[in-house]
């Protein structure tokens, strides 16, 4: 193994370790690029009081900010934790060359950090699922996705 990249875990680990310690969930990420860190995180939801407040989701954020990028592709990702199915949605949208992680989601589990049901619920169809989803106004709704396609220089996924 890459000594950089056990570098990086470490920092991860010393953040979800330093989360915990302030009463946060134990998760921590490090966004790396060219052998430097770029950004280093620990999950702030329970201080924020922001569901989306994962280690991996600001990690993103702070990263993309502070290269004035929307995607990273040139960085490598570091998760203390198998990312949850919305990080694991966030990192795809980052487009980041590679991700390593610690825990996996089973480990997670067992330490009560239970997402199996998300994933699961992906399978089942909107309306019959733990929350029920259902479309509404969805003709008009098009309306914005046909105004994104006339504008000149959007810019693409």
């Amino acid at each position: 193994m890459n000594a950089d990249h056990e570098r990086f875990m470490a920092i991860a680990i010393e953040e979800a370790k330093l989360g915990a310690a302030m009463g946060e969930q134990p998760f921590g990420a490090v966004v790396a690029r060219n052998g430097e860190v770029i950004v280093r995180t620990r999950s702030l939801k329970v201080s924020t009081s922001d569901t989306t407040a994962h280690s991996e989701t600001l990690a993103i954020k702070h990263a993309t900010q502070k290269l004035k990028q929307r995607t990273l592709p040139d960085c490598v990702f570091y998760c203390t934790c198998e990312p949850c199915p919305m990080c694991l949605g966030a990192i795809y949208w980052a487009r980041p060359g590679c991700v390593y992680y610690g825990c996996t989601h089973e480990d997670a589990a067992a330490a009560g950090f239970d997402d199996a049901f998300i994933y699961d619920q992906l399978q089942v169809p909107p309306g019959e699922r733990r929350i029920p989803m259902q479309a509404l106004m969805r003709a008009e709704a098009q309306a914005a996705f046909d105004a994104w396609r006339r504008l000149d220089g959007r810019v693409n996924y």
